[in-house]
């Protein structure tokens, strides 16, 4: 640590946002980014998994380890703050907007969990203020790292971390369903302490009723439509913003590789497991293939209708078959399927999809965000000499 102050002492001066920055300097700055959120990230995949299991505790293991990360963001945010380097004003705004709401939502969701209780939902209005501050957070990153002129991998794992974020809530029904699955084969994944609560709170005894409140407490059209239209609009910028082919694909892929390797750490330290989002997957492929057409909203038209059908047949096949093959190898049944699909819900979320993809397309063009419109001269941030 005190190496650490010596290297970074004759570069702690004041300056304004946007000033020229040594190489080293930038990849020490975004270096700690990636630890920041791969705290916060590992803090989170196990947070939901805790709740499904114990009662809630502020000073919970997983809140802890977000907690670090936090801490890493909000230093990062005042050393961008005070001397200027690595960002630009746009990017340094969303930074300090991000890491405020952030820490605004931080004690408003502890009074939250004080007035109501377990607050079951992970789409409760203080978890969701959470979420819109990361949004922000990881936005100023991504555009501050994209205008140091920064590696598209490295680019790629910020877009990866962008959309763990907006799909966080969703995880809510991945572990919800598997509980509701566990209950029904007679396995409790809930201490009693945490059941006995929640069914307090409802004011119910302990019973499947209570169980299915608990574990899927929002409509089931929620999970597609909400999959579709944030999670396909994520990897539809960063195709876009990347510029490569198979870049929404890897995307999707970095964040679904992640859950499939948290999957059996989790189960293995006794914690409950969750259903896998492996139809982002064929999400991504189809954002991919959609921008085979150059004229913009062709590729709108086109990337809905294949992004909408891709994630919801994949859905459909996960939650039969999938299902199926894990009640074969633990003598239950629908355990590593899906959340409730609600069919139906397709054309609403195609129609919102589209929507989005033709707004995406738009700011992405207009703040000349697309890979082709980013010159390489203009990507000074990184380029002075220490």
């Amino acid at each position: 640590m005190k190496a650490l102050i010596r290297w970074f002492s004759p570069y702690w001066t004041r300056g304004p946002a946007g000033r020229e920055t040594p190489p080293e300097l930038f990849r020490v700055l975004y270096l700690g980014w990636l630890v920041a959120l791969s705290l916060k990230l590992l803090g989170s995949a196990w947070d939901v998994s805790w709740h499904f299991k114990w009662l809630r505790d502020d000073l919970a293991p997983p809140h802890l380890l977000n907690s670090a990360g936090t801490v890493i963001a909000l230093a990062l945010t005042i050393i961008h703050g005070y001397t200027g380097y690595g960002v630009d004003r746009t990017a340094l705004r969303l930074i300090q907007w991000g890491t405020g709401i952030f820490l605004v939502a931080v004690p408003l969701d502890l009074i939250n969990h004080r007035i109501n209780g377990l607050d079951i939902t992970s789409w409760s209005p203080s978890h969701i203020l959470l979420y819109v501050g990361t949004f922000f957070m990881i936005a100023g990153v991504i555009r501050g790292w994209l205008l140091g002129g920064g590696s598209k991998l490295v680019l790629g794992a910020f877009f990866a971390f962008f959309l763990e974020n907006v799909h966080f809530p969703e995880q809510h029904q991945e572990y919800g369903v598997l509980s509701i699955g566990a209950w029904d084969n007679g396995v409790a994944y809930a201490e009693p302490i945490l059941q006995n609560f929640a069914a307090d709170q409802m004011g119910r005894p302990v019973d499947r009723v209570m169980i299915v409140n608990f574990s899927l407490p929002v409509p089931d059209w929620l999970y597609p439509v909400y999959a579709v239209i944030a999670g396909m609009a994520v990897l539809t910028v960063a195709r876009m913003v990347i510029g490569r082919f198979g870049a929404a694909t890897l995307v999707a892929a970095g964040y679904v590789g992640f859950r499939t390797l948290i999957w059996p750490l989790l189960t293995a330290g006794g914690f409950p497991p969750s259903a896998v989002p492996y139809f982002l997957l064929a999400g991504g492929l189809c954002v991919d293939l959609a921008f085979a057409l150059r004229h913009p909203v062709a590729r709108a038209v086109a990337g809905s209708l294949l992004a909408t059908a891709g994630v919801y047949g994949v859905l459909a096949v996960q939650s039969a078959v999938m299902g199926q093959v894990y009640g074969t190898l633990k003598g239950q049944t629908g355990l590593l399927g899906a959340p409730p699909l609600a069919p139906g819900s397709a054309v609403y979320a195609g129609a919102g999809l589209l929507a989005v993809w033709l707004a995406c397309e738009w700011f992405v063009t207009r703040f000349g965000l697309r890979a082709e419109d980013q010159p390489i001269e203009a990507r000074v941030i990184a380029t002075a000499t220490p």
